[in-house]
């Protein structure tokens, strides 16, 4: 049983009351009882308000359920659908024409279009990687990888491998940095005479630094080096500004089910955010340190001093407003809402940064992704809480940046409603597929049998939201204010494919796309390289907005017979998912990594691709496409499937025979057989319930 303290009638967890009297106050600036005092009332405010919002999810899908049940095996009329949605609350008025105005942001959130990663914030080592990922190697980005054909031979330097992957960067710096003549594959060294002399904007020693698209590009001059000197001018690596900003994550990436998890989590935070983050660990059979990295000095040609970040700009992304935490109890000894808590802590660490060296935001904001918001009341009350946070801690209105994720279907259907309610601090929105699509089933269960999961990605409603998202976000004025980002590449080991693919969201008119890895941000960093991403915004302005019947069109597979054979080979794949993230989930609080899909490809997975996962079999079940014993069979035959993916790892629980007594083979079968009644279908309450009881003992 965690210890609790009293602090101004709140019931707070010791752990979590330590941490925020001994570290994160100290250096602040605010009084620890005005600090609880604060908190108290934010809590007596906004608690009841969070759950009313909550409340009025469930009553919108108890009438949508209902509206689908008296219509069952009828096709959808659009207009009805629409007007439905509109008389029930579900779909608000447009605002009229605006433009967000949320004051001083960094130049890389405003400007800069390049990579973004998302990081697991309990995981130290990956959050400096991610960090520090602001600048990565395109030599060896190349080398290591499939991003061209072929592999090195033998362990030590493959010089057949090292001339390929030379060839095709001095290629890349033909396109991004031209010279008046020639190509830089003959370039002998000396003073390159450039197409466009101004690309030329610092040096080091012999090293150059170029800027293309508002990103930088670092060629590293060195004889000495083994590169380098076999290279006719002595170029030894090429260094790509690459993941531009980071999200640091506190919510899907994360299996935080505690005081003790969200102490750990808030405790990197504030170690990135004073800049003293480091995290020792063995490699190669010897300890290596690892810590944030200094930022980059240069000359202008004209002599003055050039200093660039050497560190991605740090967004933190909060819990929604579903879930409650055991970490702080309320008056009432209720549980209180995370995302709340979050708001408060994250930002009282942001402070160390804003009224410290700014080595983080330069222009003194504090970035907070909010996910998971359902529609511009949710918005907007999440605007109306940071404005108490900004209070609480002495902090000048919009301070604290909000980033919207447009992955929820009443979201994407409002967006522009959602945008105006947070004009005055909004920084960035994106399109989530994977979470708008376990949304998407779960809104429309009962509208009939939705179509095959890898299907999904076709469907007309996923390329209106994916259109929808950037063109409102233009109308709206986000181009040269704000972030529109784009989703995830999940394959970190197929970065030929993603070089072939990805390069489709700078097109779109998106600043930013996530990534999964530091090499891969180094990678798609070449994209912004290859688009303009600003010309392509001006274009997509005169674009008339996707519809928002498109939109709404609900992806159910009408008079489609499958075969026993393809409903079984949908319930493996999914089921093979859902036990391959979830064993990790629940026996060892492992919320994201790369987790083999059923043929043996690995995929980093989250809570996003668990909830349509599990969503999806949920919905065939309650349309009768499969039945019980058809999943449970699937289920069973996947357990051995997982047990053998994982058979290297000495921390793993094999399920396979233990079905009874594992608690992450109950958790899969409770995510679909309990999925229709899960609030909006998220897996969180059910993943924490089983958590906790591992973590019991």
């Amino acid at each position: 049983m965690t210890e609790r303290v009293d602090r101004a009638g709140l019931q707070v967890a010791a752990p979590l009351a330590n941490f925020l009297e001994e570290c994160a106050l100290p250096g602040s600036g605010v009084a620890p009882d005005a600090f609880w005092r604060g908190v108290a009332d934010i809590f007596a405010r906004f608690a009841p308000e969070n759950a009313a919002l909550l409340a009025t999810r469930d009553a919108l899908q108890a009438r949508i359920d209902a509206w689908h049940r008296e219509r069952a095996g009828r096709p959808i009329d659009a207009a009805e659908y629409q007007a439905f949605l509109r008389e029930i609350g579900y779909l608000v008025d447009e605002p009229a024409p605006f433009t967000i105005a949320p004051g001083a942001v960094d130049d890389e959130v405003a400007c800069i279009a390049g990579p973004q990663l998302v990081v697991p914030i309990l995981n130290a080592r990956f959050l400096l990687n991610a960090a520090n990922a602001r600048w990565g190697s395109l030599y060896d980005a190349l080398y290591g990888t499939d991003a061209i054909p072929g592999a090195a031979a033998g362990k030590g330097y493959d010089a057949a491998r090292g001339a390929q992957v030379i060839a095709w960067a001095k290629a890349f710096l033909d396109r991004a940095v031209p010279l008046a003549s020639g190509s830089w594959a003959a370039f002998a060294g000396g003073e390159p005479a450039l197409a466009d002399p101004a690309q030329l904007v610092g040096r080091a020693g012999d090293t150059l630094l170029f800027r293309h698209h508002g990103l930088h590009i670092e060629l590293v001059v060195d004889r000495t080096h083994p590169i380098g000197r076999d290279d006719p001018a002595g170029i030894a690596d090429m260094i790509l500004e690459s993941a531009v900003s980071t999200i640091c994550d506190l919510e899907d990436s994360v299996a935080a089910v505690d005081a003790e998890d969200k102490v750990a989590a808030y405790a990197n935070w504030l170690g990135l955010m004073r800049g003293d983050l480091e995290e020792t660990f063995e490699k190669n059979g010897q300890p290596l340190t690892r810590r944030l990295n200094p930022d980059r000095s240069y000359t202008a040609p004209d002599g003055s001093a050039v200093t660039l970040p050497g560190r991605s700009l740090l967004f933190v992304r909060n819990v929604g407003h579903l879930m409650t935490t055991p970490a702080l109890l309320l008056t009432d000894g209720r549980e209180a809402p995370e995302g709340i808590l979050d708001a408060i802590v994250t930002s009282l660490i942001g402070l160390h940064d804003v009224n410290g060296a700014r080595t983080n935001s330069r222009a003194g904001a504090i970035y907070i992704v909010k996910p998971k918001m359902h529609g511009p009341e949710e918005a907007a009350f999440t605007d109306r809480l940071f404005d108490a946070v900004e209070d609480l801690l002495g902090l000048k209105r919009h301070t604290i940046k909000v980033g919207v994720m447009d992955e929820e279907r009443r979201t994407s259907a409002n967006l522009a409603a959602c945008i105006h309610a947070v004009r005055n601090r909004v920084v960035f929105i994106n399109t989530g597929f994977l979470d708008r699509t376990g949304d998407e089933l779960h809104t429309s269960m009962l509208a009939g049998p939705m179509i095959r999961k890898g299907d999904m990605k076709g469907a007309d409603w996923i390329k209106a939201y994916e259109d929808r998202n950037v063109q409102i976000g233009l109308a709206c004025g986000l181009a040269g204010r704000a972030q529109i980002g784009k989703g995830m590449w999940a394959a970190p080991d197929r970065m030929a494919d993603m070089l072939e693919q990805k390069i489709a969201h700078p097109r779109s008119g998106a600043t930013t796309a996530w990534v999964p890895s530091p090499t891969a941000a180094t990678l798609h960093a070449t994209h912004y390289h290859a688009v303009d991403v600003s010309a392509r915004q001006e274009e997509r302005r005169a674009e008339p907005v996707a519809s928002l019947e498109r939109l709404l069109t609900v992806p159910v597979a009408h008079g489609h017979n499958w075969s026993p054979q393809d409903i079984a080979d949908e319930l493996e794949n999914n089921a093979q998912g859902i036990l391959g993230y979830v064993v990790r989930w629940v026996d060892q609080g492992v919320g994201c990594s790369k987790v083999p899909d059923i043929h043996d490809v690995g995929l980093m997975e989250d809570r996003a691709t668990l909830r349509i996962s599990s969503q999806h079999i949920a919905n065939w079940l309650v349309h009768g496409v499969a039945s019980a014993a058809e999943v449970d069979a699937a289920f069973t035959k996947m357990a051995a499937k997982v047990d053998a993916q994982n058979a290297g790892d000495p921390l793993y629980r094999p399920i396979a025979g233990n079905e009874e007594t594992s608690l992450a083979f109950q958790a899969a079968r409770a995510l679909v057989f309990e999925g229709a009644t899960q609030p909006n279908g998220y897996t969180e309450p059910l993943l924490h319930r089983f958590r906790q009881r591992v973590k019991a003992g």
